[in-house]
């Protein structure tokens, strides 16, 4: 089920500056009795994004209708929204795209997920590095090569998410999830102002843990940092939140930080 400015479609015209660029961003909701989870949030990010990216004159209202509107009578599914420049402008000039795309597809809801969060989740580290651009950072723009070649290389390894660094060797995020670990009542996460995407979940994470009087410290950690921690988990909006059991030789067997996370996901979700 693929729509394009609001009309049942499934071919985009080659023109299209995330053909041609990947001049766009994206977000992928979670669909829950026939609503999007965390609805203005995905907005927001792709809003956020925008202004990142420059990308002007979207129709948020029709957005909004359309994301509502498809979520209508699915009772679980996964919404991928796509916005793009638009077709315009010569070479890698934006000049005359006036009319952003907006692709909205639906999707089932990976079911492995539901086991992943009973058994938890087996982590392999990946030999693709996440380049830094602070630019570019933490938002999701439709560049996603690395991603792919990391997913590409994780399918070889029998693990379920890869965990990624970055060009200097430090802990950055999965192939598609944010990282937390704990050590005693402390946790952590990695600090994302030069690579990596700073997920939806991962922000209601931090959010309610400081509620709690929890206090996430995002830092620059090489990987064996997680040699000496109590526990790990890993979290998107899909997940939205697994523990993670083991990560090359390092295991773990707790789940206090899962369990706190999960008891406020079933309200949040």
């Amino acid at each position: 089920m693929i729509w394009i400015n609001g009309e049942p479609e499934t071919h985009l015209v080659a023109n299209d500056r995330a053909v041609q660029f990947g001049d766009g961003c994206f977000t992928t909701a979670r669909l829950i009795n026939g609503r999007v989870v965390a609805l203005e949030q995905h907005i927001e990010r792709l809003s956020q994004a925008c202004q990142r990216l420059q990308i002007a004159h979207v129709e948020w209202r029709a957005l909004r209708r359309e994301m509502i509107a498809i979520a209508y009578g699915q009772d679980e599914g996964v919404l991928k929204v796509i916005l793009s420049r638009g077709t315009g402008g010569r070479g890698y000039s934006a000049k005359g795209c006036e009319q952003p795309t907006r692709i909205l597809s639906v999707s089932p809801y990976p079911a492995h997920y539901h086991q992943l969060r009973q058994r938890g989740a087996r982590l392999a580290l990946s030999t693709v590095r996440l380049s830094r651009n602070p630019l570019l950072a933490g938002i999701k723009h439709l560049n996603r090569l690395e991603q792919v070649l990391i997913r590409t290389e994780l399918e070889q390894t029998g693990a379920d998410e890869a965990l990624v660094l970055d060009t200097e060797g430090l802990l950055v995020e999965c192939c598609a999830a944010n990282l937390f670990w704990r050590r005693g009542e402390k946790v952590f996460t990695p600090d994302l102002s030069h690579a990596g995407v700073k997920g939806i979940q991962r922000q209601h994470v931090i959010r309610v843990l400081c509620e709690r009087g929890i206090t996430v410290e995002e830092v620059r950690t090489l990987p064996e940092i997680l040699a000496s921690v109590d526990e790990v988990v890993i979290t998107n909006a899909l997940m939205p939140v697994l523990p993670v059991y083991q990560i090359e030789n390092w295991r773990w067997n707790s789940r206090q930080l899962f369990e706190l996370i999960s008891h406020h996901d079933n309200q949040h979700g």
